[in-house]
This record gives structure tokens, C-alpha cells and sequence, in this order.
């Protein structure tokens, strides 16, 4: 049984994959994010330019040692090659890490949730395949809970929808016409758990999140919403996290790459009045 980050009275039977609700100040997640691409985690900038940053499982387990909440894992060019999944990869995270953590890529039914969970992933993360049938997050949701749907949402500025945010799938190489506001707000009603939200446009940038688009969708819907694309430093994950109103924040040059780790990420963070769930290597002041 594990306490709520938040130190709370509430006991859990594992690590919650989501925040406490039992009125007790929320800790906000910090979340590697590790792209694979042929079996090895990979970065660009604005999904393009993709350098190799390491071994999956290797980064995985140092990420989980340093004290992340949670892992993402994309296979980013599965819905594109219509390739198969990374069960094994997986399968191989699940034995070397003690966090929750998701897969995504390449998802198509309720099955492909059933055998990626069934490899020891706490959740599942669908993108292209939610756009092309909406229903697939309904029955995945009604089968194995809301808290293990991640619907991914990866947005673009292009001043083609109403809110000027419009998504893009397949690894980001197709616009579909579909306003990211009025899909995050279709998604949470069909039954999702989360949305992990990629601004395109900051995407590896390291200039910091696309706040406007965060906020906007962390005000429209009440499940948590993961900021992701654009962390260059530890004020970016705050600002995220206050201007934006985001749940938690993704990241990964910064941290593949050695310019923070996690203790110092969440030493910041903690010394900004940001909730934090400190690793005791964590709990010294950068």
C-alpha cells in the first residue's frame, strides 16, 4: 500500500497513476518523456532532426533512481510505418522500473491495450488511432478504467480551426482540420483519463511550453493535463505548471542530454511553492 504524494492519510494499493482526491494539496508529476525509434530514444526539434539520445530501458531505470513519477515511452514512428508495437521494450521496462509508466504508438483496439497493459504498463497512450475511431477511447475506458487512456494531442498553430490550434497525428506529419480545443473537450467526455498535450511549434525548442494552449485546455477539462514540448530549464516546468495550469510536465532533452536532473528539477520546483513528491537527494535547495 502506498501513501498519496501529497503525505495525506489515503493509502493506495500502488502508486497512483493519478492525483489524490482526498482534499490534500495535489503534487504535481515530473514525467520523462523517452521517443523510440528502432529501439533507441531519440530527439529533434518540432519533430523533425532526430538525434539519437540512448537505451530506453538504461535511461528508464536511471530516470526512476533519480526520482521521475511517472515514464512515457512513444514509439513515434509506429502509426506512421504502421509498424507493430513495442511489447517488448515494455515488457523489458516493466522488470527495471518500480513507477508508473505508458506506452504509446501504433495503438489500434481494445486488444492492443489489453497486451501492452498485460506487459506491465500502467497506462496507454493512443493519438492517430483515437482521431480515426473516437469510440476506440470509450471502450478501452469502459474496459480497463479511464486512468489507463492517455489520449496524446499534438497541436500546431496554423490559424486553420477556431482556436488557432489545430491537431496533427502521425507523429505530427498530418493535419487533420480538427480544432485541438474541441477535441480535448470530445476526448475527456468519451472517457479518457488524461491528455498529454505536445505544442509542435515548441517542440524541442527548449524556449519554453506553449502556455496560452496549456491553460486554454487545462481550463476546458477536469482530468489532468501533461504539458509537453519546449522545457529548456526548470522556471519552464513551473511557469507550466502555474501559468499553464498543467497536472504535470513532460520533458526530455534537458534531462537525456545531462542539463538537469530530476533532484535539481524538483528542488526548484519545490522552491517555487510548486508541490513536489522529494526523493531525499532531491530535498537540497539548487
Amino acid at each position: 500500500m502506498f501513501p498519496c504524494f501529497s503525505g495525506c492519510s489515503v493509502f493506495l494499493p500502488k502508486i497512483p497513476l493519478n492525483p489524490c482526491y482526498n482534499g490534500c494539496m495535489l503534487t504535481k508529476r515530473i514525467i520523462p518523456c523517452l521517443d523510440v525509434m528502432e529501439g533507441r530514444v531519440v530527439k529533434g526539434v518540432n519533430f523533425l532532426g532526430l538525434r539519437d539520445a540512448g537505451d530506453p530501458v538504461q535511461l528508464a531505470a536511471a530516470y526512476d533512481r533519480q526520482g521521475a513519477d511517472e515514464l512515457v515511452f512513444l514509439d513515434i514512428t509506429a502509426s506512421h510505418e504502421k509498424r507493430g508495437l513495442i511489447f517488448d521494450l515494455a515488457a523489458r521496462v516493466a522488470e527495471e522500473v518500480f513507477i508508473p509508466f505508458t506506452v504509446g504508438g501504433g495503438i489500434k483496439t481494445v486488444d492492443d491495450f489489453r497486451r501492452i497493459l498485460a506487459t506491465g504498463a500502467d497506462k496507454v497512450s493512443i493519438n492517430s488511432a483515437a482521431l480515426a475511431d473516437p469510440d476506440l477511447i470509450r471502450a478501452a475506458s469502459e474496459r480497463f478504467g479511464a486512468q489507463c487512456v492517455v489520449v496524446a494531442i499534438d497541436p500546431k498553430r496554423t490559424g486553420n480551426t477556431p482556436s488557432g490550434w489545430e491537431v496533427h497525428v502521425h507523429g505530427g506529419r498530418t493535419p487533420t482540420g480538427v480544432d485541438a480545443l474541441e477535441w480535448a473537450e470530445k476526448v475527456y467526455r468519451l472517457g479518457a483519463g488524461e491528455i498529454l498535450l505536445t505544442s509542435m511549434d515548441a517542440d524541442g525548442t527548449k524556449a519554453g511550453y506553449d502556455l496560452p494552449m496549456t491553460r486554454a485546455v487545462a481550463d476546458l477539462v477536469p482530468i489532468p493535463v501533461i504539458a509537453s514540448g519546449g522545457a529548456g530549464t526548470p522556471d519552464h516546468l513551473a511557469d507550466a505548471m502555474t501559468e499553464g495550469g498543467a497536472s504535470a510536465a513532460l520533458l526530455s532533452s534537458i534531462l537525456h542530454y545531462g542539463n538537469y536532473t530530476i533532484a535539481e528539477i524538483k528542488s526548484h520546483l519545490q522552491a517555487r511553492n510548486i508541490p513536489m513528491r522529494l526523493t531525499p537527494s532531491a530535498k537540497v535547495a539548487v
